[in-house]
């Protein structure tokens, strides 16, 4: 149900998404949509919830993987999944994870960016050591926020990312966290 769900995002996009057009798409009785998945705000919140998880791994996959000079190299990682599985996962460009309908949907405390953030700042903390502050919190959260605008900008009217917007979105996250992290830990 949630593979249908993607594929009807990226098809139409929130508006256009039913109950009645998932249980449809995936073979099955809107029955049976019902007994997981009250609405469509509730299957769009499991299909962030797998998407945000699969980022989350797939990130930390590369971190165990690839060897970094430095936490500059692994924002371009991070960076680089997210444009990968914006090109290649269903239903992953379709939900950014700041937009208006989407806020709240992993974390009812939390907003979706926050949430990421979290996540992305723990495996920065345990991969490099940084100084754990509500300033390193403060400048991944807005570092977050601000990667998210550009790259969705890179992909407005390229379906693939625009390579220079791309590259401009990791320029700006990485020269706003080395003068963030500069300031509050000595690190950059």
């Amino acid at each position: 149900m949630l593979d249908a769900c993607a594929e009807l995002l990226d098809e139409g996009g929130y508006d256009a998404l039913t109950t009645t057009r998932v249980a449809e798409r995936a073979g099955v009785a809107i029955g049976s949509v019902y007994q997981f998945f009250p609405d469509k705000r509730a299957l769009s919140q499991a299909l962030t919830r797998r998407n945000v998880e699969l980022f989350v791994a797939r990130v930390g996959r590369r971190f165990m993987i690839e060897d970094y000079a430095g936490w500059w190299d692994a924002v371009d990682a991070i960076i680089d999944e997210y444009v990968e599985m914006h090109r290649t996962v269903p239903g992953f460009r379709s939900l950014h994870f700041g937009e208006v309908f989407d806020l709240g949907l992993l974390d009812s405390v939390a907003d979706n960016s926050t949430v990421i953030a979290g996540r992305l700042r723990a495996l920065l903390l345990a991969e490099f050591g940084l100084a754990d502050s509500e300033d390193l919190d403060r400048a991944i959260i807005v570092a977050v926020e601000a990667g998210d605008a550009v790259l969705k900008l890179a992909f407005r009217h390229d379906p693939n990312g625009d390579p220079e917007i791309v590259a401009e979105a990791k320029q700006l996250v990485r020269g706003y966290l080395s003068r963030q992290l500069s300031a509050v830990s000595g690190h950059g």
